[in-house]
């Protein structure tokens, strides 16, 4: 976990672009844990009561724009609170990005106390997150608010 926490840091201090720092956090995240097969970043689309989709790895996605309380991302700008959805079957408001997909986990990003955003997992496996995994992307979360 602490060799996951001290890579995000290095991302976060390298002399790359937010955008090419953002999207490396995707790819690393993807890349590093087994059941993370989509890792993405939805931000507040200006004034408006939505997410827009940023950097993301995975398959393509036709969510870009989510509006704020629809789906597990548009809960959690309302609630700014983690959700972790062990199995999306079990969800009525639930925005299916795929056939695969098992579960998810969202985190808000917060910036002087304001949700600007979230960290978006989705997997191919049922049941997958821990308490471990909460508490890395709040970390990363944490970080990634400092870019803006």
């Amino acid at each position: 976990m602490n060799l996951l926490k001290d890579t995000i840091k290095e991302i976060i201090l390298s002399e790359k672009s937010k955008s090419e720092k953002l999207q490396s956090i995707c790819d690393f995240l993807e890349a590093q844990i087994s059941y993370y097969d989509w890792v993405g970043f939805y931000f507040r689309n200006g004034n408006k009561e939505e997410l827009k989709l940023a950097e993301y790895t995975g398959e393509p996605t036709e969510h870009t724009i989510i509006p704020f309380g629809k789906g597990i991302c548009g809960q959690v700008a309302v609630s700014n609170e983690n959700f972790v959805v062990q199995d999306v079957s079990e969800q009525d408001n639930y925005i299916s990005c795929g056939w695969k997909v098992k579960s998810e986990i969202v985190i808000p990003i917060f910036v002087g106390g304001e949700n600007i955003g979230q960290i978006d997992i989705d997997s191919h496996t049922a049941n997958p997150f821990t308490n471990q995994d909460e508490e890395l992307l709040e970390f990363v979360c944490s970080k990634v608010a400092t870019l803006f």
